[in-house]
C-alpha cells in the first residue's frame, strides 16, 4: 500500500500494524496501461466479500463508511468470512478500507510487488486510462461504477520522462485527485479532493489527506459533484485528444434527480459523454462537455447519436455501453454489458468526427448471457483483442443457454482475437463508411 494513505489508522489491522502491506487483490475489473507500461488495474465490487456489517455500533465512524460501500449487513455472498476472519467485520473493521484502489502492476518484472496507489482514491474502479498532459503530468481519469457515484481525474505532481522509466514507477504516489461537476451549460470543472479546502475539514470527518482519499466518494459529496449514472470506462481518443466517459445505465433515477450530463428518468440504456479538457490540457480544471451518444432503439424512444438524423445514416442500436476503445483513425469502439434490447452484447464502432460521426455500426456479437469487455487494438491495428466474458450466464448445467466456446460441454469465458482475413497488410478500423 502506497501514497498518503498507506499507514493510516483506518489501514491498520491484527495481521498488519504497519498499515502498509495487505494479501493479494481482488475483484479486480479493467485495467489500464501508464505511459512507462505498467498495468493499473482496478478493484471494483469488493462489497461483496465482507460481512457482518451490522454487528458494528452504529455510532462507530466505520459503519457509515462501509454502509456508502454496500457491505453486507450479516452473511456475506461470498462466505469467505467463514474461512478467513479478516472479511468478518466483527474481528477486523478495518480490513475494507484495503480494498476498492487503483492496483499498479509491472507485466516486465516478475518481481514487482503489485502496489495499491492511494493517491488514485478509494471506489469501485472500472478502470484507469493515462494521459500525458503538454506540461509533462500524467492524467489518470476512473470512473466509481455504481449509481449515483462519480467520476474522477488525478493528475501527478511530477513529470513522466519517457528516458528515464524506474523514476516513473513512483508517479502515481503524489498528486490531485479531482473529480468531475457537470454544469447545464456544457462546461464542466474538475473539483481537487484536498484536505482542508472546500469544506474538506477534520469538522467534517476529514482530518487528513488519508480520510479523504479512503473516503473519496464521501468527500466528492461535500464538493457537490455530479451524480452520475453508473460511470465506467473513461477512455482518450488518440487523434483529437477528447475523453470519453460512459455512464452505463441507472434505473433508480427519479424525474426530480435528473440533470444535462445524466437526462433520463429510468435510464436502462445509458450515455456516452464526450469532454474536451480546456486547452486540450488534460492537467486542466476546466472542460467543455456534450452528449456524444443517448443510448436505446431510436424506434421505441427517445435516443440521441452525435446529432446525426437516422434515417438518412440508419444505426445499430446500443445499449449499456461499458467499455471503449479506439483505433488509429480515431474512430470509437463500445463494447456493451447488460443490454435492454432483447438482444445479445456485443462490439460497436461509431466515427467521432465528419458526417457520420455518430453512425453506430455492429461489428462483434456476443452468445447469449455474455458481456462483451476490454476491447483493444495492436498499434498497427492489425489484430483487435476482446474478452467474452460470463457467457451462458442464466442457464444451468441440465439446461444450458450456451456452449460457448465449444459445442458442448460448459461455456467457458475467453480472450478473442479477430484478423482480416487473406491480406496481411489489411487492417481493423480504417475509416468507418
Amino acid at each position: 500500500i502506497t501514497g498518503p494513505a498507506a499507514g493510516a489508522d483506518l489501514m491498520i489491522t491484527n495481521e498488519d500494524q504497519t498499515g502498509t502491506r495487505v494479501f493479494g487483490t481482488l475483484n479486480n475489473c479493467a485495467g489500464g496501461k501508464t505511459p512507462w507500461g505498467t498495468i493499473v488495474t482496478g478493484e471494483e465490487n469488493f462489497q461483496q466479500y465482507f460481512a457482518n456489517l451490522g454487528q458494528l455500533e452504529e455510532d462507530d465512524p466505520r459503519f457509515a463508511m462501509h454502509d456508502r460501500f454496500g457491505l453486507n449487513e450479516e452473511a456475506s455472498e461470498r462466505q469467505w468470512e467463514q474461512f478467513h476472519e479478516r472479511f468478518d467485520l466483527t474481528a477486523e473493521p478495518n480490513e475494507p478500507f484495503r480494498f476498492g484502489w487503483g492496483v499498479e502492476i509491472d507485466p516486465y518484472d516478475p518481481t514487482f510487488v503489485p502496489k495499491k496507489r492511494t493517491a488514485l482514491g478509494r471506489a469501485k474502479h472500472e478502470g484507469h486510462t493515462s494521459f500525458v498532459a503538454p506540461g509533462g503530468q500524467v492524467a489518470i481519469y476512473s470512473g466509481d461504477d455504481e449509481r449515483f457515484e462519480y467520476a474522477y481525474k488525478f493528475v501527478t505532481a511530477g513529470s513522466y520522462d519517457p528516458e528515464d522509466r524506474a523514476a516513473n514507477m513512483s508517479l502515481l504516489d503524489e498528486g490531485t485527485l479531482y473529480v468531475a461537476r457537470f454544469n447545464d451549460d456544457g462546461s464542466g470543472e474538475w473539483l481537487p479532493l484536498v484536505q482542508g479546502e472546500n469544506g474538506l475539514t477534520e469538522d467534517a470527518g476529514f482530518a487528513s489527506q488519508a480520510d479523504v482519499l479512503i473516503n473519496a466518494r464521501m468527500a466528492a459529496d461535500v464538493l457537490g459533484a455530479t451524480k452520475m449514472d453508473r460511470p465506467e470506462d473513461f477512455e482518450t481518443n488518440p487523434v483529437s485528444g477528447k475523453v470519453y466517459l460512459v455512464c452505463t445505465n441507472n434505473n433508480r433515477r427519479g424525474l426530480d434527480e435528473t440533470n444535462a450530463a445524466n437526462p433520463r428518468v429510468n435510464n436502462v440504456h445509458g450515455q456516452i459523454i464526450e469532454i474536451t479538457e480546456d486547452g486540450n490540457d488534460h492537467a486542466a480544471e476546466t472542460f467543455a462537455w456534450e452528449i456524444f451518444i443517448l443510448a436505446g432503439d431510436p424506434e421505441q424512444g427517445a435516443t440521441y447519436y452525435a446529432g446525426i438524423d437516422v434515417e438518412d445514416f440508419p444505426v445499430s442500436p446500443i445499449s449499456a455501453p461499458d467499455n471503449l476503445t479506439f483505433d488509429t483513425s480515431g474512430n470509437i469502439w463500445i463494447s456493451t454489458d447488460g443490454n435492454k434490447l432483447d438482444i445479445n452484447d456485443g462490439l460497436f464502432a461509431a466515427p467521432t468526427e465528419g458526417e457520420q460521426r455518430g453512425q453506430v455500426k455492429q461489428f462483434f456479437s456476443a452468445v447469449p448471457g455474455a458481456e462483451v469487455s476490454g476491447p483493444v487494438f495492436t498499434p498497427d491495428n492489425s489484430s483487435l483483442f476482446l474478452s467474452v466474458q460470463h457467457p451462458g450466464e442464466g442457464g444451468t448445467y441440465e439446461q444450458p443457454v450456451s456452449t460457448w466456446p465449444g459445442t458442448d460441454g460448459p461455456p467457458r469465458p475467453s480472450v478473442v482475437v479477430i484478423q482480416p482475413e487473406g491480406d496481411v497488410t489489411a487492417r481493423i478500423g480504417s475509416p468507418i463508411a
